[in-house]
């Protein structure tokens, strides 16, 4: 099929300029490869398409009523390819991207006006997961992660500062409870939970060379921090969120941070993407926007 479109093409040019040697020079190929092409194809359609003479060239009655019925189709292909080539250099298009609700709320939300306003022709398609997610197998054009989380195979753009995670409670939840001083006192406790594909996220903390895991225990296992945050405010019980989302709160005292000297600082996030040859320009754009700079 795509040799026979070629070869289509090339006879309404020839048919179209009416010289093998000026069609040549406009395809960029030898007359009497051009020659060979026109030739092969009267012989797939078993009729002749061109009337050649030592002076000129012109189409046959058969050819000129192909012709009639094929430049509208080829003038339509021709446009398409061109806008789809737009793409390549004109930022435009819908973009899949996969990141966690987190990342969307700290890296994305907050650069999406500024994004939306300098590019009007791109459609971001967000696709909002807890964990690491296959992109290529998804289907996306790119994703946002932990540092962590991104496969060794991948582009990679850093797209946020360094984060430390936070454990908080209420001053509620704390009327009745003993702060917590280490890692392990969190047995004593209620933990609201996130839950990742693998299972609930075991809590990971880190004090000099001493690196301590906790499978907590709880009222919630949920797939979204914001709701642990949401649930630590009514003193449900003590929930694990990045320091950056839970600020506020505990600078209006709405919540207590504890075992923060066990909490050291973690890559953050980047956005992440396949290494390939033709990038869409959308992407690029986007990338651009999100890029973190001190």
């Amino acid at each position: 099929m795509g040799n026979e479109l070629n070869e289509l093409a090339t006879f309404a040019i020839v048919a179209n300029e009416r010289s093998f040697t000026r069609a040549a020079a406009k395809l960029g190929v030898s007359q009497s490869a051009l020659s060979h092409t026109i030739r092969r194809l009267e012989q797939r359609l078993e009729f002749q398409l061109l009337a050649r003479t030592t002076k000129s060239v012109a189409p046959t009655a058969a050819g000129a009523a192909l012709l009639k019925d094929l430049s509208p189709a080829l003038e339509q292909i021709t446009r398409a390819l061109d806008k789809a080539r737009s793409v390549r250099h004109r930022p435009a298009g819908r973009l899949r991207i996969v990141m966690s609700r987190s990342a969307a709320v700290m890296v994305l939300l907050p650069r999406l006006s500024a994004f939306a306003e300098a590019y009007p022709d791109v459609v971001l398609d967000v696709v909002t997961v807890t964990g690491p997610v296959d992109i290529v197998a998804g289907e996306f054009d790119g994703g946002i992660q932990l540092g962590e989380y991104v496969q060794k195979d991948m582009i990679a753009v850093r797209v946020s500062q360094e984060l430390r995670l936070a454990v908080v409670g209420s001053p509620g939840y704390f009327a009745s409870r003993s702060i917590p001083r280490k890692p392990k006192d969190l047995n004593d406790h209620r933990c609201l939970n996130l839950r990742l594909p693998s299972g609930p996220y075991r809590w990971q903390f880190e004090q000099g060379r001493k690196a301590i895991t906790i499978g907590v225990n709880g009222p919630l296992i949920i797939d979204d921090t914001n709701m642990v945050i949401q649930a630590a405010l009514t003193g449900a019980g003590l929930g694990l969120a990045y320091e950056e989302q839970v600020a506020e709160h505990v600078a209006e005292h709405r919540l207590i941070r504890v075992l923060e000297n066990w909490t050291p600082p973690i890559p953050g996030f980047f956005m992440y993407y396949p290494s390939r040859q033709h990038q869409p320009a959308a992407l690029t754009a986007l990338v651009n926007a999100l890029r973190y700079s001190k």
